[in-house]
């Protein structure tokens, strides 16, 4: 083959890794439109708190006392179907329009989350609540896509399979659900994963493309930190271990340090500011709006557990947790739940890529990893343990899931500035097939569970459906078909990324 046909056959891949961006914004919005409003994991609070960020608005009002707010009857009863996965979503219908003024104590009024998510969505808060809704989610979407594209293009070569393989085994299916969502979770967990590999950039790059990152740093913890308080924690432990990864004795480098120590500062300022920081000396202790996984049944054991033995319990009932995070838990208000194919495809492409990681180890990035996963198994016990809970109660896998994209970071990162881990072809095509049926999969539930309630199967969405957008002119298996089929061609285009040394495709870059 001529100099000139291997060109030719550069060119003409590199214009298909272009495709990437649109096909995982189309994949991500599909999933923004396979639930009603309401549907994410207390969004009734999120939506209200949305509407009366920044002093308010024409549908929030305040109430007759400080923790108190005057809104529409459509937001307290927006999640209608919710925790009734046979019940479809068509009785929002009959609230979408009520406005009778109702008084309400349930939102972020005394300031239990940080105030910079609630301030952002509440740009896109109008009078028509489905479209203004939609429009937050389709922008989360956006926002997702740009900053990952951003990082691709600006990281190291060296570092976009880190960025890919760790963004891809830890998404499907609870990321691709939260992402695209309502949920300030959503930018919790978009927010971590980019702070982390911004700022190993920042450390490993130079000149605009050194800055640029820095600035994407900066971007991605205020994001994370001011969506939930638990997720600056999540900032400064990305911070700390990208710092681990790269720290050298050196006067240039103590000159970079700068940048990870105000943003440690700018993230314990909003932990600290948050009542969500409550939490982590008492537990989840109220009482009131924890949701039970339906997976593991009422709590899992006959009689309540305390001290030694509850901690116990819940170190060996742990990977449960975890595991929620790729479909052991069902989506929304814990009521979708999903087809065991899910997690054994989702999280077996975790562990086939996270054990090929761990194959490229030294002492720096064994320590990163193994204070994260000490982490992820301290932090939920001593949290469930102190405020009396077993797994299975309030915790949820969607707090943990900014942790685990780091972790799933840290696994596929080469310490020796290598292209991470290596597949065969058949190998990297089980892999990324096996995302793809568990995209397609849970999408497809996901969808059926709002359209008709989950007590009716078939394929066919459009076949007896009770609920869909109002004034939209794709149907719900439109939707479903075009989700799958864009996350399908995403990693089918990222399979060049995935597989080509990393000489090879830093003459492409």
């Amino acid at each position: 083959m001529t100099t000139t046909d291997t060109s030719t056959r550069r060119r003409f891949r590199f214009r298909w890794i272009l495709l990437a961006p649109v096909l995982a914004f189309i994949a991500l919005s599909a999933w923004a439109f396979a639930s009603p409003i309401g549907a994410g994991p207390d969004d009734d609070y999120h939506i209200v708190s949305i509407w009366c960020a920044n002093g308010g608005s024409a549908e929030c009002e305040p109430g007759s006392e400080t923790n108190t707010r005057i809104v529409p009857n459509s937001f307290v009863r927006i999640a209608c179907y919710a925790q009734v996965e046979s019940r479809s979503a068509d009785c929002s219908y009959e609230y979408l329009d009520d406005t009778t003024p109702m008084e309400i104590k349930r939102g972020n009024f005394a300031g239990e989350y940080p105030p910079v998510y609630y301030g952002v969505m509440h740009l896109f808060a109008g009078d028509d609540v489905q479209v203004s809704a939609l429009a937050m989610r389709v922008f989360n979407a956006a926002l997702f896509v740009g900053l990952a594209t951003a990082l691709f293009a600006l990281l190291p070569v060296y570092r976009r399979r880190t960025l890919l393989w760790g963004w891809l085994v830890a998404l499907v299916p609870l990321g691709m659900f939260i992402v695209p969502s309502n949920n300030p979770s959503g930018w919790a967990v978009t927010g971590v994963g980019t702070a982390f590999l911004a700022l190993l950039g920042w450390f490993e790059s130079t000149g605009r493309r050194r800055w640029a990152l820095g600035a994407l740093y900066l971007v991605g913890g205020v994001m994370a930190a001011g969506a939930r308080g638990d997720a600056a924690v999540y900032v400064i432990g990305a911070t700390v271990t990208a710092v681990i990864l790269t720290a050298v004795r050196t006067r240039p480098y103590l000159i970079s340090a700068i940048l990870p120590v105000v943003g440690i500062i700018f993230a314990f300022a909003f932990f600290a500011s948050a009542g969500q920081s409550g939490v982590a000396s008492s537990g989840f202790t109220s009482g009131g709006g924890g949701a039970t996984n339906p997976v593991a049944g009422d709590a899992g054991v006959e009689a309540p557990l305390s001290g030694f033995a509850l901690a116990a319990y819940n170190l060996l009932m742990l990977p449960l947790l975890w595991t929620g995070v790729w479909g052991t838990w069902a989506l929304g208000w814990l009521d979708t739940q999903l087809p065991s194919i899910v997690p054994w495809a989702a999280a077996g492409a975790f562990i086939v890529v996270g054990f090929a990681g761990i194959g490229r180890l030294d002492w720096r990035k064994a320590l990163a990893t193994g204070g994260t996963l000490l982490v992820l198994i301290a932090l939920p016990v001593y949290v469930l343990t102190t405020g009396g809970d077993q797994v299975g109660a309030n915790l949820q896998p969607r707090y943990l899931l900014p942790l685990i994209v780091l972790f799933a970071f840290l696994l596929v990162t080469d310490p020796s500035r290598g292209s991470g881990p290596t597949f065969t072809r058949v190998q990297t095509f089980v892999i990324l097939a096996a995302l793809a049926v568990a995209n397609l999969v849970s999408l497809q539930v996901n969808i059926r569970r709002y359209v008709t309630g989950a007590d009716q199967q078939g394929l066919n969405l459009d076949d007896g459906a009770e609920w869909w957008w109002r004034g939209f002119p794709v149907g719900p298996s439109a939707v479903w078909i075009i989700g799958a089929l864009a996350y399908a061609g995403l990693v089918a285009v990222l399979w060049h990324q995935l597989r080509r040394p990393a000489a090879l495709t830093s003459v492409e870059a």
